[in-house]
């Protein structure tokens, strides 16, 4: 599994977009997965500015979640791919799409409410709690390195979000960023489930229509619950403006790219190089939102990712 949040992309790093093309060399294919995971992390420094200026957390997930849609019906209709699925099948979508919807609320959630880079850290222990889900129903044992590699996520994990406080008051500095830290690892639950039902229901399904159904599905329920709880707040200046405006560029501009030049970048190989997006808010955070963070949790930091990346190669 990869640090990209929604299953379009998974679809996508799983080869299930057919196009073709040279390869690139590989130090450019990593540059411009370096590149990608940046532009994902810019739009939830976008999300924030939108956030601290009146935009709800259920308007930008909407809009966000329309605009993905929307992108993948022109491309599946130009394609003339058919639309058609089996009832069973198309709930089975609506189900995940729900649990995408939950992943993408609790994730710009966290992202409104704890520094940005210590939200993605933690939604990024999604595939340690994808190894142990499938663990659980199938008895398909992790492999060795990556029962390693899950306690040293968590360890570094603790050390990025700086869990005891500079003056080690744990229930002080829980109080602080308690409630950022239980959405971010909401959303990572939920995203997990999504990703083992995919698995389970949906691997022969085009990933581009499942991809409709659930951005759709994620689209729609938050229209629906906005609508009913009066949530649906639009921006209250020209910052708020400029920062939903920025997050839907930023999310579309790098889920452009990745589509359209995955079949050239060896994804297999390469696609480590996306787990680089939560370091680059790190850095992204600190001129554009005063978002600082110590030196040992920079270490922490570092420590989470590269865990996940022996998580994401380990033999299963």
């Amino acid at each position: 599994m990869h640090g990209i949040y929604d299953a379009v992309h998974v679809a996508f790093l799983r080869g299930e977009i057919a196009l073709h093309g040279k390869p690139f060399p590989r130090w450019l294919s990593i540059a411009i997965l370096l590149t990608i995971a940046t532009t994902f992390g810019s739009n939830h420094i976008a999300a924030r500015i939108a956030f601290d200026h009146g935009v709800s957390v259920t308007t930008a997930v909407a809009a966000r979640s329309l605009g993905a849609a929307l992108f993948v019906l022109v491309l599946l209709l130009a394609s003339r791919v058919p639309l058609a699925l089996p009832a069973a099948t198309r709930w089975r979508a609506i189900g995940i799409g729900v649990l995408i919807a939950m992943q993408s609320y609790c994730l710009y959630s966290a992202v409104a409410r704890i520094p940005v880079a210590l939200a993605l850290l933690a939604f990024n222990t999604f595939p340690m709690l994808f190894s142990l889900i499938s663990w659980a129903a199938d008895g398909e044992r992790p492999a060795r390195r990556a029962l390693i590699a899950m306690p040293v996520a968590l360890g570094g994990l603790a050390l990025a979000l700086d869990v005891f406080g500079a003056s080690g008051d744990i229930a002080g500095r829980w109080a602080e960023i308690g409630t950022g830290v239980g959405f971010a690892l909401g959303a990572a639950v939920s995203f997990a489930m999504a990703l083992f039902f995919t698995a389970r229901w949906l691997k022969d399904v085009d990933g581009r229509l499942r991809t409709l159904l659930t951005m759709s599905t994620v689209a729609v329920l938050l229209l629906l619950a906005g609508a009913v709880t009066g949530n649906l707040a639009l921006p209250a200046n020209p910052g708020g403006w400029l920062g939903l405006v920025l997050l839907m560029l930023f999310y579309g501009t790098a889920f452009t790219a990745l589509f359209a030049l995955l079949p050239r970048l060896d994804a297999l190989n390469n696609s480590a190089a996306l787990n680089f997006e939560p370091i680059a808010v790190l850095f992204l955070a600190w001129p554009i939102l005063g978002q600082s963070v110590a030196p040992r949790q920079i270490v922490g930091a570092l420590v989470v990712v590269g865990a996940v990346i022996a998580l994401g190669t380990a033999k299963r």
